[in-house]
Formats: C-alpha cells, structure tokens, sequence
C-alpha cells in the first residue's frame, strides 16, 4: 500500500538541523503516525512521503519555507512585565498566547526592566530541516479518522475486550488520550 491522501502512515525519523544537530527523533519511542494529505505535518515531509511504502527509507532536505516558514521580525516585540500577571519570568521560557489568529506559542527572548521582548516564530521558522525517515507501517484510515481530520489511538478503553478494534460506539472512546468525547473525544 502506498503513502496517498486519507492513508494513515507511521514513520521514524530524526530531525537535524543544517550544522547537523539533532531537534527530533523517534528513536526510543513509537513512530510517528498521522494522515496524509490532511496537514497533519509539515507539507515538505509530507510531499517526500507521497508515493512510497512500507518499508521504504528516505533522506530529504525541506526549505523553510515547506516547513515552519521564514522568519518575520514583525513577531518580535515588547510586551509589559505587567502581562505575565506576576509570574516569574525568564529568557527562554514559553507561554501559550491567544490573538486573532488563535493560541500560538511565544518565546521569551530578553527581559530589560518591566519590558519583556517574546518572539511569536515558531522556533523552527527559517530553518531548514534534514530528515532521515523509515516508513513503518501505512494503512487504510477508518471512517472516524477521516471525519475528524486526524489519526486515533490504537485502544480501546472500553468494555469490548478489543473487539471493537478501537472504533467503539461507547462512552469510554477509542483511546486517544487526546480525545475526551464520546466516540473518539477528540472534540469533532
């Protein structure tokens, strides 16, 4: 089965920068699992993976502007010490801020006096990202999955004993911790 729009994939990788640093891997964990075609990742990976399979191995480099995008120094700015409400604060702490384009995380990049400078770019924005990645597993997503846009845990919290394959029609949910409804939770 090949990678396509709607399949659920699951991939290791690793993550360098440029200079050959390491930012992410899955090594030591589960793969990553997410479902094409859906921006469930970055497009650059996502279009590297399109048309391989199972099994396959891959090296790619993505542009910036194919990952988190360029930097814009229009999201660097000041803020009052007042806005934190108290809280301490430090040079490279993150908080989650909510604007007009929804909660995005904001780094502290210097503090002068009762003025606090965040930076709202993604941390990887301007970047250009090296990935080394296996293609684990690629399967048919269920008809939940697509509905909601995304991929769902592979147990099954509730009474059926796993018959139910993950896809229950109780209250308990399939088992994706990131869910809290009934059905699959995840709030779709």
């Amino acid at each position: 089965m090949i990678v396509e729009k709607d399949r659920v994939v699951s991939i290791d990788y690793t993550l360098r920068d440029t200079t050959g640093n390491l930012i992410d891997s899955s090594e030591g964990s589960e793969p990553l699992s997410y479902l094409h075609g859906n921006a469930n990742i970055i497009p650059g990976l996502e279009k590297n993976l399109a048309g391989k399979k199972a099994g396959d191995s891959m090296t790619c480099v993505i542009e910036a502007t194919d990952a988190y995008g360029e930097r814009d120094d229009s999201l660097v700015f000041k803020v009052p010490k007042a806005d934190f409400d108290g809280a301490e604060v430090e040079v490279g702490m993150q908080f989650e801020a909510h604007g007009e384009e929804g909660a995005q995380v904001v780094t502290v990049v210097s503090i002068e006096g009762e003025e606090v400078t965040i930076d709202a770019n993604h941390p990887l924005a301007g970047e250009k990202l090296h990935f080394d990645v296996k293609i684990t597993e690629v399967r048919e997503a269920t008809p939940e999955e697509l509905e909601h846009g995304h991929v769902h845990g592979g147990g099954c919290e509730c009474e059926c004993d796993g018959e139910c394959d993950g896809e229950c029609d109780c209250e308990e949910g399939c088992g994706d911790e990131g869910c809290g409804d009934e059905g699959c939770g995840c709030g779709h």
